[in-house]
């Protein structure tokens, strides 16, 4: 399959610097691309690939002014561009067959909406309910009561535990387990005794979750996932806590019990959050970082962490010391003491 650059230009809705007839049959990133290859640009960090790309031709801003030997397709947003073009030239995707497959157990009770897929010895448990067009991976579990509402995918051995919420368009991906007890226990006669968790979870619409993260239930309550949060694989999300809308939670981080998490917050690598704080609206937590307060907003660094600017500095600081001491002693051989 091929397009011109006239044809992927149209689609885009960009304007075309270069030769419209130019035939592309294919799309990479700036490092990979190949002659009849097409690429994107939108990042100045990636000013020296974009200089050496061999791909024929690149989405670029509307307001790029680089020299380059490659065609140039201004738009808006050339990640979106690109992405697009990339799902043209993909193949396509995989589409799974209404009905119950004949090794999957599906309780009585349980209701399945029109055009469910129920995949190979997939268990859906009593009173469960299924909306519209949804799938359901093989070898996942729905508990009792559960609810997974319409357009949702449930791949491969995802345990949905009893009584969860999941709204609409919600991707949960392999080895993510939603449901499981929160981390409650207290110590009566020197032994630890297991505190009930008698809550659910509850995930919104167009919510992602990425492999193997666990979202526990709540101790009462819920533990709340918002409409529009994506996160990462390999993520922990303890009992009651909160994150609001469109916020992104990277991989590895763990976010302990009852903390309150913003909109549009986002969490990078291995941040580490302690139990019953909040954290604001449109907040950024540097990757590594460990939070041990609530946070007003802005980007904050480090461990424990702080505004980034101020640990910034405060880094430079001690990564100065070793001149500072070699200085001082320098003096002091000096002035003779």
């Amino acid at each position: 399959m091929t397009f011109t650059l006239k044809q992927l230009a149209a689609t885009s809705g960009g304007e075309l610097i270069g030769d419209p007839s130019l035939q592309i049959r294919g799309a990479a990133s700036l490092a990979e691309a190949t002659p009849g290859e097409i690429s994107f640009f939108a990042n100045r960090k990636y000013i020296g690939q974009l200089r050496k790309t061999r791909a024929s031709a690149v989405f670029v801003p509307p307001d790029f002014a680089e020299p380059i030997n490659a065609a140039q397709i201004r738009v808006s947003n050339p990640t979106k561009a690109f992405e697009q073009v990339v799902v043209r030239f993909a193949p396509k995707p995989v589409a799974f067959t209404p009905g119950v497959h004949p090794s999957a157990i599906v309780d009585p009770t349980a209701r399945l909406g029109r055009r469910v897929s129920v995949q190979p010895h997939a268990v859906i448990e009593a009173g469960a309910r299924i909306g519209d067009d949804t799938v359901i991976g093989a070898g996942s579990y729905i508990g009792h009561e559960t609810v997974v509402g319409p357009a949702c995918l449930i791949y491969p051995r995802v345990t949905i535990r009893e009584m969860s919420r999941i709204g609409s368009r919600v991707i949960i991906h392999s080895g993510a387990v939603i449901g499981a007890d929160g981390f409650g226990f207290e110590m009566v006669d020197c032994q630890q005794q297991k505190i009930q968790q008698l809550g659910i979870v509850q995930i919104d619409d167009d919510v992602e979750i990425g492999a193997n993260t666990t979202i526990d239930r709540a101790r009462f309550g819920r533990t709340w996932i918002q409409q529009g949060v994506k996160i990462d694989n390999l993520v922990q999300v303890a009992h009651n806590v909160v994150i609001g809308r469109n916020s992104v939670i990277v991989a590895q981080t763990g976010i302990s019990g009852s903390t309150r998490v913003g909109e549009r917050v986002t969490m990078a690598g291995q941040v580490g959050i302690v139990g019953h704080v909040e954290i604001a609206d449109g907040s950024v937590i540097a990757a590594q970082s460990g939070v041990s307060k609530s946070v007003p907003g802005g980007v904050w660094f480090g461990y424990p962490a702080g505004p980034i600017n101020e640990i910034k500095q405060q880094i430079a600081w001690i990564r100065s010391l070793g001149k500072l001491f070699a200085r001082v002693k320098e003096i002091e051989k000096k002035l003779g003491l």
